[in-house]
């Protein structure tokens, strides 16, 4: 995990937030490369999950939104953990993360639990009171459910369909912990799909090989994730089923998903407390019902903590050590590197000719500093797939040496082919 997080830092992949002021724990900047790998990883999901779909839209809801949609969730009531404080040094931690003694000094003298909301309270307006009191999001979910009915009648769907959004949430956790896996802002991809509740158990199980063969099909190796059902103790109140996908992260198994059936729950909660129905009414069976809810539900930044894990590994190449990130081509910031072999006149021009033919269609990094041995290494280091690399022959015969991340293969390609070469490649 240390050489994961050096690595970050150290090629610009996240930085600690705030850090020329001595940071702001639990919370982190995402750089040049994180920035483009966050990205990817988002729009890989979003590809997945509505653009190759026709049952499932796209929403944008609001962070900041009405008390009451908590009040009716529940999370005014219930989204909370059970916080202790140690007698001797003050610590706080979470009482179902320890084991009897405080983490930071040992000590067994801590308080009795008490419940700690997550929600981040503020207030709207001019005004500092409870009438102007409002929450930062703890989770996106509850913006598709109040709009259940608008996105109803103006998308012409009908159950069984889907309702997808990406965004941050917001929780004050306690311990925040490992990196970027539990932060206090993070981003979500969640999708709320709305069923028949007779086929409910059907689209659950649906939805949990779906999700776990995504993380599959993108390049994390099986054997470190796995498919955990939630035990009867731990389903959350709103659930009559719950599957994690976990990974094998360096400090054991953990969540990158969860997969949740939440039966008619939160609509039902939204209808009591605003007095507005939600519900389907099918004109073929003339049949009224409340639907189903299942909800494939992750986290982008620890899925791209989980990517990064996955994917780093140390080899040999020509007897010399290197360090490389074996990322799906879709995941990786840049997609190609064009290197002049020098800082030549003749040649960088022709390099930036290259990547002006490239950039239109690839994330690409210009790189003329270094050796070219050491600017392969660095390429290979931030996980970049090919290499282009524009020599002196490029002055006479007009073709480029291709070099292939994972197998250090090169190949020499005519400059007019060379966007249809990475194509190629790019599809697989």
């Amino acid at each position: 995990m240390e050489k994961i997080v050096n690595l970050c830092k150290r090629r610009g992949f996240i930085f600690p937030s705030a850090e020329i002021y001595g940071g702001f724990r639990s919370t982190y900047d995402y750089g040049p490369l994180g920035a483009l790998m966050l990205r990817n990883v988002k729009e890989a999901w979003w590809l997945s999950m509505v653009q190759l779909r026709d049952d499932v839209v796209g929403l944008d809801a609001a962070i900041l939104s009405s008390p009451r949609i908590w009040e009716a969730s529940g999370h005014l009531k219930n989204f909370t953990d059970p916080l202790v404080e140690c007698r001797k040094c003050h610590e706080r931690s979470r009482a179902d993360k320890i084991d009897g003694k405080c983490p930071a000094c040992g000590s067994e003298d801590l308080t009795e639990a008490k419940r700690f909301n997550l929600m981040f309270k503020t207030h709207a307006g001019p005004v500092e009171d409870e009438g102007a009191v409002a929450y930062l999001r703890p989770e996106t979910a509850q913006g598709m459910f109040v709009n259940f009915a608008a996105v109803l009648n103006t998308s012409r769907k009908k159950p069984p369909f889907g309702i997808a959004q990406m965004g941050k949430s917001f929780r004050n956790e306690i311990t925040p912990q490992n990196f970027v896996f539990r932060t206090r802002e993070f981003e979500q991809m969640e999708m709320e799909f709305f069923v028949p509740p007779e086929e409910s158990p059907k689209w659950y199980e649906y939805w949990c090989n779906e999700r776990f063969q995504w993380y599959v099909d993108l390049g994390i190796a099986k054997d470190r994730l796995r498919l955990r059902p939630h035990s009867a103790e731990e389903l959350s109140h709103y659930s009559s089923g719950t599957s994690d996908v976990e990974f094998l992260f360096p400090w054991g198994w953990d969540e990158l998903e969860g997969i949740a059936n939440r039966t008619d729950y939160d609509l039902l909660a939204h209808t009591a407390v605003s007095g507005e129905p939600l519900e389907f009414f099918d004109q073929a069976t003339s049949v009224r019902y409340v639907p189903h809810v299942i909800e494939p539900a992750a986290g982008a930044t620890r899925t791209m903590m989980a990517f990064l894990i996955d994917a780093y590994e140390e080899d040999e190449v020509a007897g010399e050590r290197r360090v490389v990130l074996r990322l799906d081509p879709r995941l990786a910031p840049y997609k190609v590197a064009v290197l002049p072999l020098s800082k030549h006149v003749d040649l960088v021009p022709v390099a930036r000719e290259v990547l002006a033919k490239l950039q239109p269609l690839f994330m690409c990094e210009l790189d003329v500093t270094q050796s070219i041995g050491r600017r392969y290494r660095r390429q290979d280091e931030i996980g970049t797939p090919w290499c282009v690399t524009v020599d002196f022959e490029t002055l006479s015969d007009r073709a480029v040496t291709v070099r292939d991340r994972d197998t250090t293969e090169q190949v020499r390609v005519g400059i007019d082919g060379l966007v249809a070469e990475l194509a190629g490649r790019y599809r697989g």
